[in-house]
């Protein structure tokens, strides 16, 4: 370790060296790599987190570039997966971090799998689906967890520690919630840079181990009509919580709860997930879709064809993306015709 390269951060007394020593030895996972995510990760690679993996089913886009600092235009043009992207842009940051780009939707075999070993899960999703898997995976393996969002110029952010705190399940009919999401009403980045400050002192307070100076309460704040608030709501934990009550069941870990076909935050695009997952072989697939599509564009992670009007971007595991349709029935129809189980 270079200690010129931490010196400001070890020279702060709550880490000092012996703090700086921890956050080298710890692993973070990250569930997005999005405007939350590549914030996110960029700030805990800088401090010189051991190893941090990072989870996200999307590519990058020219929308993206607004927001999400860790993209070039290059990434939006090739369409690189943002998992790829981000990996390669924070090696570039930090070589002495571990990074781990993954590819993937995450759902509860994805994340049980690779929360094992990870001392904290940041939520930098954009549904409530996949933050109520990361509240049960974390109640499960006792893993702390810090949840946030922003749209517009809102913004909130909460930490959970298991056994101490409520959990998100706990908190659901209190959180202020619209329904808004950044592709219905948008989103300014000084919302998401403050949503992010706020994730990354929690999580440098949990792995230097200082939990007495956790925030404890949850944060709303938005910055557009200057108004904060923090509260306090440690009297909402819930005994009978059925994700981190006495007698729990981890409700959203049960495969009943996945969605496999399901229109993508606010955006009009549908995801279809196979639920029989299994590496495609793209070339062919492209091949096949060159001689019904308008179009077809191909990286080595997805392919990306327009075919009866609609944009369909295909990723190697059978996932895919159907661009320009909210219609479940039409976009599995388009799914099955051109890419099959």
């Amino acid at each position: 370790m270079s200690e010129e390269r931490y010196s400001r951060q070890t020279l702060f007394a709550p880490i000092g060296k012996v703090g700086q020593e921890k956050l080298i030895k710890a692993h973070v996972l990250v569930i997005g790599a999005g405007a939350l995510g590549t914030n996110t990760t960029e700030l805990l690679v800088r401090a010189g987190i051991g190893k941090l993996t990072i989870i996200d089913r999307d590519y990058v886009e020219w929308s993206n570039l607004q927001r999400q600092q860790l993209y070039t235009e290059e990434d939006a043009a090739t369409r690189l997966p943002k998992a790829v992207a981000a990996e390669n842009r924070l090696r570039q940051l930090n070589s002495e971090c571990e990074i781990e780009g993954i590819v993937a939707d995450v759902g509860p075999v994805e994340l049980e799998h690779y929360c094992h070993h990870v001392d904290l899960i940041i939520d930098a999703t954009d549904n409530f689906e996949t933050r109520m898997l990361i509240n049960d995976v974390s109640q499960k393996y006792k893993i702390p967890w810090i949840y946030g969002g922003c749209t517009g110029s809102y913004g909130v952010s909460f930490t959970v520690i298991p056994s101490l705190t409520p959990c998100l399940s706990c908190l659901l009919g209190t959180l202020p919630m619209t329904g808004e999401t950044c592709d219905t009403v948008g989103v300014i980045s000084p919302a998401v840079q403050i949503v992010t400050a706020h994730q990354v002192a929690e999580a440098l307070k949990i792995l230097v181990g200082d939990f007495k100076a956790l925030r404890g309460t949850l944060l709303y704040f938005d910055i557009w009509k200057n108004e904060h608030a923090s509260i306090n709501v440690a009297a909402m934990k819930k005994d009978d919580c059925l994700s981190c009550g006495h007698v729990p069941i981890y409700p959203f870990l049960n495969g009943e709860h996945q969605t496999r076909t399901a229109v993508l935050c606010g955006r009009e695009s549908v995801q279809i997930r196979p639920a029989d997952a299994h590496e495609r072989d793209l070339e062919a697939l492209a091949e096949q879709l060159n001689r019904v599509g308008e179009k077809v564009e191909a990286n080595p992670y997805l392919i990306n064809s327009v075919v009866e009007g609609y944009r369909m971007v295909i990723f190697r595991d059978g996932r895919a993306l159907i661009h320009g349709t909210k219609d479940l029935v039409m976009a599995k129809s388009l799914y099955n015709r051109y890419i099959g189980g």
